[in-house]
This record gives C-alpha cells, structure tokens and sequence, in this order.
C-alpha cells in the first residue's frame, strides 16, 4: 500500500468521524440548554440521525453501487450536509430545527457505510484497515478538544450552535476532499438493477444472518453504555468536570483494540465477534456490582474493546462475504440495522428502563444495568453456538 492512498483514506476517516463528534456528544445540552427544549424533543432531534441510517439503504447503497462514483457521492452530501448544518445552527425553534436535522441525517447516514466500502475497496490487508479506521476516532477526539478551545477562545464566538458550525465546516471540507478520492465506480456488470435486494437477499446465508439478528439485539443494548453512563459516574463520585476525560478511556481503548487486538485475532472473524460480544456483559456486570470506583471506570475500556472488535470487526466480515456489486449496499444494510434500527428502538428501551427503575428522583442503578447484562450475556452465548464463521 502507498503512502499517498494510507494518507488519502485515514484522512477520508478523520473528518468522516470528526464531523459527527463535533456535534453528537454536546448538541442536547444546547437543546435543554438555551433554546429550553424539552427532553422529549431533543430525543427527537437525536433519532433523526438513526432514521436517516434505516432510509439510508435504499438512497446511498443504491446510488453508489449502481449509479454514480462512491467518491463523488460522498462529495456531493457532504457538501450539501455542511450547508444544512450551518443553517440548522441558527435555528431556535423545535420544528424548523427537527426539519433541518431530519434532512442532514438523510444526507450523513449513508456516508457511514460508503467510507467503509471505499477503504475496504482500495485497501484489502484487514490488519491495514484496522490502522486507517484508527484515524475515525482520533477525529472524533480531535473534533471534541477542538470544540473546547473554540469556545475558550473568545474571539470566536459564533451566532447559534457552535458545535454544528463546527461540524459544518468539517463537512464542506470533507466535500472538497472527496473528490481527490480513489476512484470507486458503480458496478458495470450488477447481478440485479436493485442493489439492495441483492444485498437483503444475503439474508438467506444464516451465518450471515445471525450476525445480522445478533448486532441488532447488541446495539439496543449499547445504548444502556451511551444514555446513562455520565449520570451513574457522576452518582457514584466522579466530578462532571472530569467526566469527559474518564470517558475518554473508550476511545483510548477503541484505538488499542484497532491496531493490536485486531491483528491479532485475523482472520478469525468468529473469535473476533465473540469476544467483542462477551466485552460487554463483562462491563455490565462490572457496572452492576458499582464498586470500586477504579473498577468501574476501568470497564470502560472493555467498551472500546468491544465496540472495535464486534463493529469494525463486523464491518470486515460484511465486506469479506458481500457480492463485489453491492460491497456498499452491504456496508450500509449493518448500518441499518444497528445505527439505524437497533438505536432508535435501544434508546427507547433504556429511556423505558430507567423510568421504571426510577424512584424519588434518584436511579437505581444496579437492575438497570442487570437488564443488558442479561441480554448480552445472551447473544454472547447465542453467537458461539449459532456462528460457524
């Protein structure tokens, strides 16, 4: 592999990540914040991103493995996407705000899985890929530091959302740089004119559809890591000032999981699956028991642990079984289910459980977060029996 097409597809990585974690992780509190929305619409606001990941099979796979060039896609959206952004940024009313969200996601959704399917087109070592991907979550951290000094600067305030301004102006210059892409043409010769039928029809693979059934049901219960994480370690002592660096220990582990756990285990993607299922009931548990405070913020590292080998991972064993014609309808179909489908219905159910454990203002913690451990610890079980790999 050249250096030039390392450069060119961590790059496509960075700002593909950095764009939505300028704007994911702090956006509600600008929501509940000044422009006093109430929880339920800022819910709202958030889902936006995962209907947008369930339409986003039959508008980005479509156009990109039958029509038009990947690169070109990903440019045109990209810029379109920045532009609604920054207009999205000056809104201050619920609905207008909801629209313009609504239309960025149909806009985003799709990139996520066509960015996969450009670097797994170009770049076939799974060990290499894992070094480029790496490049999506340092953008995401960069994307949040970069955030914090923006604001500390007060030179460089801005009329709105700060954060979406930022995001896009990263999404104008993804757009631009799109089009320096590796060139990634439609299929010329596609086994059917509808490329996400042929991509549901793998579907009839069952190895490939316990995959698919067990990412679903792990999702909706990732969001039991995603919603109520920040309140239980602030509940249990940690200072909110210090959350987003304990949080951080994810991401520092996510990347640890990319460039060694990952080349590691290649190619056993049945192992690599099953220990990243496994990660996660391991940190439920750990949640559960909520002593001692260093073992429960350690756990964190088992999520970015997980995260990488079960979704990157999977995201691997898609492009490895993919007929060569859909590779990004295949890509976006496990968008679809697990951005898409299995976080939004996720989100609903942990909003559910933590109501009804919910008495005198206060969380109770430990059977909220028996409910996904019991569920993991399921599909952990599930997928070593069930997937032969």
């Amino acid at each position: 592999m050249s250096w030039q097409l390392y450069l060119s597809l961590s790059l496509m990585m960075f700002l593909e990540y950095a764009i939505w974690g300028a704007w994911f992780p702090v956006l509600a509190s600008h929501l509940v914040g000044p422009l006093k929305l109430t929880g339920k619409q800022t819910g709202w606001i958030y889902a936006t991103l995962w209907l947008g990941c369930i339409v986003a099979l039959f508008t980005g796979g479509q156009i990109a493995d039958r029509w038009v060039a990947a690169e070109k896609f990903l440019a045109v959206v990209q810029i379109a996407g920045g532009i609604v952004l920054l207009l999205a940024a000056k809104k201050e009313k619920f609905w207008p705000l909801l629209g313009l969200m609504g239309l960025y996601a149909l806009l985003y959704a799709p990139t996520m899985g066509l960015t996969n399917s450009v670097m797994f087109t170009h770049e076939t070592d799974r060990a290499v890929q894992g070094w480029i991907r790496v490049w999506g979550t340092i953008g995401w951290i960069v994307a949040g530091v970069g955030l914090t000094l923006w604001r500390r600067c007060g030179k460089l305030k801005v009329t709105g959302c700060d954060a979406l301004v930022l995001a896009g102006i990263i999404s104008l210059i993804m757009g631009g740089f799109c089009f320096f892409l590796p060139h990634t043409p439609p299929s010329k010769q596609p086994s059917d004119p509808l490329a996400f039928v042929a991509a549901l029809r793998m579907l009839g693979d069952p190895n490939f559809l316990i995959f698919l059934i067990i990412s679903f049901i792990v999702t909706t219960q990732l969001q039991f890591y995603f919603v109520p994480t920040a309140p239980f370690l602030e509940d249990l002592g940690v200072q909110s000032k210090n959350l987003p660096a304990v949080m951080a220990i994810a991401q520092v582990a996510e990347i640890f999981g990319m460039v060694v756990l990952l080349p590691l285990l290649l190619p056993n993607f049945r192992w690599i699956l099953a220990i990243g299922v496994i990660a996660w009931p391991a940190r439920y548990i750990i949640f559960a028991m909520m002593k001692p405070l260093w073992l429960v913020i350690s756990s964190l590292a088992l999520h970015g642990a997980g995260y990488t080998l079960f979704f990157f991972g999977g995201q691997q064993y898609v492009d490895e079984v993919a007929p060569a014609d859909i590779k990004g309808s295949a890509q976006i179909l496990i968008v679809m289910v697990t951005l898409g489908l299995g976080s939004f219905i996720g989100t609903q159910i942990t909003g559910a459980v933590m109501d009804l454990f919910k008495s005198e203002g206060k969380f109770r913690w430990r059977p909220i977060f028996l409910v996904p451990c019991a569920l993991t610890i399921a599909c952990a079980i599930a997928f070593l029996l069930l997937f032969k790999g």
